[in-house]
């Protein structure tokens, strides 16, 4: 269990933030579909054992992730149609600051799209809660059960919690960060720790942001019988005020209470950070829409090969990396004349200028071809990876099945498989 353990916060370490994405919902009869690989892939695989290393879940993990983000880099490109050429004639957003303002297009095809500038002064804040740190070995709280009452929205809850015989600071600290969880309320906590002392403090986020001008709070906690236990906890100390999003459209000023809004039904904005002077927005053109989803592919492989690259050096197992790169090696002529080369570890990289002029010549039927291929190609190997990660990691053989009377058993591919099922798939 403690293995597992381990392999849930690598997985939320390194890839928690990235969860969620408009390219990761899917129809029933996708889930249906999944679920008939991994029962295909099961039936045809032979029992094994894993080398009980920590870098082996790791080493899956990643696998997996890398395939998910591989899938969406193709779904981004087929999302106006399967072929690439259909790019050109969707819409797509641009901002000349991305990492302070994310653009999309929401509005249709056939109506306005005026570009315009923004100018991002602050970002709309939550509101946070800190409480007090106490020791995790003290016992502050006496056995017994106590509540405490939130106010959230014109919403009213009590939450109560009960601390038994012996039970640390830490216990009880624990039990209300998974109450808050649990409760879908609004809030997310967390355990913040102090370096000097090691002690630890709950710290409650509200998910939304921002408030009206009739609010002084997003949320409160009291309690009138359990005073003195939400007194040592502090969870009612309100250490940053709910603020809103502060920016300029085309030089006017405006507020919002989130951090993501429309501008005029065609633009979805998302803010990320203060911008440095106005940030451009408006529509690519039809071969800078292209060469980002082609970027984006291509920056997903690279991204698998540099794991199989990293495994082969910890592994030695070539497996994955010569899977992978064998795709651009198969269709190196190909690539090379819409402008993709290889270096010498078997990264792609795109000449925009080249893709330009190809999609533009006499031979862009032939040009659209091969990045179609090239799609499918990965496609195919990220489905396959998503399905089986573990088909790469180095175990040893114990049993084969008996051919022709093998049984399907979709959950024992592994415990490392089977517990990033539900995500990406």
């Amino acid at each position: 269990m403690a293995r597992i353990d381990a392999a849930y916060n690598y997985f939320m370490t390194t890839y928690g933030d990235n969860i969620g994405n408009r390219y990761e919902s899917h129809k029933k009869s996708e889930l249906r579909d999944t679920y008939n690989k991994i029962v295909k892939a099961n039936k045809d695989s032979p029992l094994y054992k894993i080398k009980d290393s920590e870098d082996m879940g790791q080493f899956a993990i990643d696998i997996k992730e890398h395939a998910n983000s591989m899938a969406l880099s193709v779904s981004n490109l087929s999302s106006a149609g399967e072929d690439i050429s259909s790019v050109l004639d969707k819409r797509i957003a641009s901002s000349s600051q991305p990492d302070s303002v994310e653009a999309l297009y929401v509005g249709d095809d056939d109506s306005v799209a005026d570009p315009f500038t923004i100018e991002v002064e602050e970002l709309a804040k939550p509101q946070v809660n800190t409480g007090n740190f106490l020791p995790s070995e003290g016992h502050d709280f006496a056995e017994g059960q106590y509540s405490f009452d939130l106010d959230i929205r014109n919403h009213s809850y009590e939450f109560q919690f009960n601390v038994n015989k012996g039970e640390t600071d830490l216990n009880v600290q624990n039990k209300i960060v998974r109450l808050l969880n649990t409760s879908d309320v609004g809030l997310s906590a967390m355990l913040i720790s102090d370096d000097r002392t090691g002690s630890k403090a709950i710290q409650i986020t509200s998910k939304a942001t921002g408030k009206s001008t009739d609010e002084n709070s997003l949320f409160n906690i009291s309690s009138s019988i359990s005073w003195r236990e939400l007194n040592t906890l502090g969870i009612d100390n309100i250490t940053q005020q709910p603020s809103n999003s502060s920016f300029k459209l085309n030089g006017n000023a405006h507020e919002s209470l989130s951090n993501t809004f429309t501008v005029n039904k065609a633009y979805e904005l998302a803010l990320k950070a203060p911008s440095t002077g106005a940030v451009q927005v408006g529509l690519m053109n039809d071969t800078e829409a292209l060469s980002k989803g082609i970027n984006q592919l291509l920056d997903s492989y690279n991204g698998m090969i540099d794991i199989g690259l990293k495994y082969n050096g910890a592994h030695q197992n070539r497996t994955l990396f010569n899977e992978i790169s064998s795709i651009a090696r198969n269709q190196a002529d190909g690539l090379a004349q819409v402008g993709i080369a290889s270096d010498s570890l078997g990264h792609l990289t795109l000449d925009k200028d080249t893709l330009a002029d190809t999609i533009n010549g006499i031979n862009s039927r032939g040009a659209f071809d091969t990045l179609n291929e090239l799609k499918a190609s990965i496609s195919r190997a990220a489905s396959k990876a998503s399905i089986n990660p573990m088909a790469y990691v180095d175990k040893a053989v114990v049993e084969y099945k008996n051919p022709g009377k093998s049984l399907a058993a979709p959950y024992a591919t592994s415990a490392y498989s089977g517990m990033m099922v539900n995500y990406g798939l």
